[in-house]
């Protein structure tokens, strides 16, 4: 995991290097944009997105390199890139190798979320590779003097289709590189001639993380690197009043305690010795308290200004119909709020040296962290270099761009690298959060039980993405990027339904009680769930089968197929929820959800079957089906990894999690105040994949998290004729439920 060291003798040594790049991005201003070359180690590599020398290197080894501005974080996403680029070069996959997420040395393809990376940076690298192997073609052809159309490319040569002598990839571009603008309609190979795409390929990282041998985030060291620990406030807007140094002085290998503004840290040369100073400190901060009460959280949610309205889908008059409506009924549904919770906490380290500041970090969005760290350190851009080291928990915008903040203070302050570890208190209680999300529906059914007419209502903050401001600036007082981005955590608050009258309409928030930002499935996640479970309150009061009622208002050929296999996937039996008989001491139940992912994309349907024990009000989820259609499969033990772990994690998520807080700061600092779920109660996962392989690669890195809390509402519904509204489904909530009823 040692970042790659180039220079223009080692380049030319190796043969010289065809490099090719490519963007999609043909939209606005982004199209136009000219990205300067980034000086590394005596010259400059390209990076910009339109440039054919930014995303794939053919070197004289017969070797590609694929430079990603996505990275993998965890997700097999780099197998995947691999996998693609190898397919279109015509090239055995164990000679491509992929660099991922170095500002200096890869093409700023945006954030790796939103399942984006193989929809967007995957087609991006293919069409890349597709425009280079036909360059290639034409190479061959002129050399031997013999028409293109004559020639086949195959394992790295060139050669007649006829039969006969070719030549390598290697001779053909050993005289430079080709300076080549990528052709977007450079035609990509045929589906029915994959040999890669589509097959099952074991994750390049597997091996090395199994026997240990793998060099995660936290693993990583550079020379002359020392180590800090960051004091934080008791409460998240105390102010710093006094430091007493002397506290620490006698703590052995002590560098410097660093005070800048409301940010307090100890620099040491050894770990142990940060940790000690930072335990002993003596610091005095004042008081603060401006979170909202956590039992009056909603109310507060309810009463937060509203800084705009988004109408997400206005059809007929849903006002009107629900007027003439034989029955109305109504509901509210709430998401708590979650924490990352990454087995690893965060980690970062940064280097200042000659006026440049580089830092090895586990973001998922090194070229937007490099601004932030430019703005907050007053550098330039073009002479601060993130570079992506995968983290041992990196899923969705958690403390690993905080904690690159933090390194780069102190590394300036001290003139030395440093690296910052965050603990696990400082984890789970300074990294951004999942924010709260409150759902307010009705729903008009006519006389025969269908729906007549749905209005709902979502309270959601204005700021839900990932610009979020580093908490070293912010405590500094440092200059950083402020302005959240409203994110898409709209999408999937209108409804994939062909109901005559729908309006749905999004409130965002002026503000939420902690820094909002993504974790896995944002918005699409909390909005599925009230829409799909208040779906089921519409089919039990109609007296209709679940997955009838669904099918009957669903007009996508695509979104009944993934309904109907999940059904056959499950063995689904039709009636009406709930079960008739709910006695005994353990309630079983099933039920089902679907979504097409932000209306767009990726179908996914569920079906979770659960066990609730009467006497404690404890869920377990023995099993839980899938079927998704997410077009082009690229590798399909990849996706079926992907949706393994989206429904586990949100399993953990709906039945477990939920941050708690006083009116100063979080109070869940550790897993027995902010539990998981644990391996005996991971459920089997039975999927079923839809490959479309003349369709256009979708995401699988989120939508299946979607279906998971309603489908777990739904079969909680179906087992115990109680319908839970307030994630999380805990032991408490459930049992206070069945006492209630």
């Amino acid at each position: 995991m040692n970042a790659p060291t180039f220079s223009r003798r080692n380049l030319l040594l190796q043969g010289g290097a065809l490099v090719v790049g490519f963007s999609l991005a043909g939209r606005g201003a982004l199209a136009q944009a000219t990205f300067p070359a980034v000086p590394t180690d005596g010259f400059s590599k390209p990076v910009a997105p339109d440039q054919v020398d930014s995303f794939l290197a053919l070197g004289a080894d017969g070797r590609a390199t694929i430079y990603s501005g996505k990275v993998d974080l965890g997700t097999g996403v780099q197998t995947a890139i691999a996998q693609i680029a190898a397919e279109e070069l015509d090239l055995p996959l164990d000679r491509v190798s992929v660099v991922q997420g170095d500002t200096a040395l890869t093409p700023d393809q945006g954030p790796t979320y939103g399942s984006l990376s193989v929809q967007k940076g995957g087609v991006e690298i293919r069409q890349a590779a597709a425009t280079a192997r036909a360059r290639l073609v034409q190479l061959a052809g002129e050399r031997l003097g013999v028409p293109a159309e004559t020639l086949v490319s195959e394992g790295g040569v060139v050669r007649p289709k006829a039969g006969g002598e070719g030549i390598s990839y290697a001779e053909l571009v050993r005289d430079g590189r080709l300076d080549l603008k990528v052709d977007p309609a450079a035609r990509i190979k045929d589906s029915a001639a994959f040999t890669l795409v589509g097959k099952p390929v074991p994750r390049l990282d597997i091996p090395d993380k199994i026997t240990g041998r793998f060099t995660y985030m936290q693993d990583y060291r550079v020379p002359g690197m020392v180590h800090a620990r960051v004091v934080r406030p008791p409460a998240i807007g105390a102010s710093l009043e006094s430091v007493d140094e002397a506290s620490v002085a006698d703590v052995p290998g002590l560098i410097k305690v660093v005070r800048e503004g409301n940010f307090l840290a100890v620099v040491a040369e050894k770990e142990w010795a940060a940790i000690k100073a930072a335990e002993r400190l003596k610091a005095k901060w004042s008081s603060w308290a401006g979170l909202p009460e956590q039992d009056k959280l909603w109310q507060h949610v309810r009463a937060t200004k509203v800084s705009k309205d988004d109408v997400t889908s206005n059809t007929g008059d849903a006002e009107a119909a629900l007027g003439q409506a034989a029955k109305v009924l109504e509901a509210s549904y709430d998401f708590a709020i979650h924490t990352h919770g990454s087995i690893g906490p965060s980690c970062a380290i940064a280097a200042f040296e000659d006026g440049r500041l580089t830092c090895w970090t586990a973001s998922q969005m090194t070229h937007a962290l490099r601004k932030q760290l430019a703005a907050m350190t007053g550098l330039k851009p073009e002479v601060v270099r993130c570079i992506y080291i995968e983290g041992s928990g990196c899923y969705g915008r958690n403390g690993h761009e905080d904690a690159a903040g933090d390194a780069a203070l102190l590394s300036r302050a001290v003139g030395r690298p440093v690296r910052v570890q965050w603990s696990r208190a400082d984890e789970h209680g300074w990294d951004p959060k999942g924010p709260p999300t409150l759902v307010d529906l009705k729903a008009g059914l006519d006389a025969q039980g269908n729906v007549a007419a749905w209005s709902s209502q979502f309270l959601i903050p204005e700021g839900g993405a990932g610009n979020v401001p580093l908490v070293a600036a912010d405590l500094a007082g440092l200059p950083h990027e402020t302005a959240l981005s409203p994110g898409n955590i709209v999408h999937n608050s209108a409804i994939p339904y062909a109901f005559p009258n729908v309006r749905t309409v999004c409130h965002r928030l002026a503000s939420t009680p902690f820094r909002p930002s993504w974790i896995r499935t944002p918005g699409r996640m909390q909005n599925t769930y009230a829409n799909e479970a208040f779906l089921d309150e519409c089919a039990a009061a109609a007296g209709a089968d679940p997955l009838d009622y669904r099918l009957r208002a669903l007009k996508d050929p695509r979104g009944v197929e993934v309904l109907q296999r999940v059904a056959e996937l499950a063995k689904w039996q039709a009636r009406p929820s709930p079960v008739k008989d709910s006695s005994g001491d353990v309630l079983r139940g099933r039920g089902i959800s679907y979504v097409k992912y932000e209306l767009y994309r990726t179908y996914v349907a569920g079906v979770a079957e659960i066990e609730v024990e009467r006497a404690t009000g404890r869920v377990r989820v023995p099993r839980f089906f899938v079927v998704q259609d997410c077009g082009q499969i690229i590798n399909p033990d990849g996706v079926r990894n992907q949706i393994d772990g989206n429904i586990i994690q949100t399993l953990s998520r709906v039945l477990m999690e939920e941050v708690t807080f006083d009116r100063g700061a979080v109070t869940s600092l550790d897993w027995a105040s902010y539990p998981i779920l644990t391996f005996p109660d991971v459920p089997q996962v039975v999927t079923d994949l839809i490959d479309r392989p003349s369709e256009k690669p979708w995401g699988a890195g989120e939508p299946s998290a979607a279906i998971v809390p309603s489908a777990i509402s739904n079969a909680l519904f179906d087992a115990t004729g109680v319908r839970l509204r307030s994630v999380p489904f805990t032991p408490a909530k459930v049992k206070a439920a069945l006492q209630a009823s």
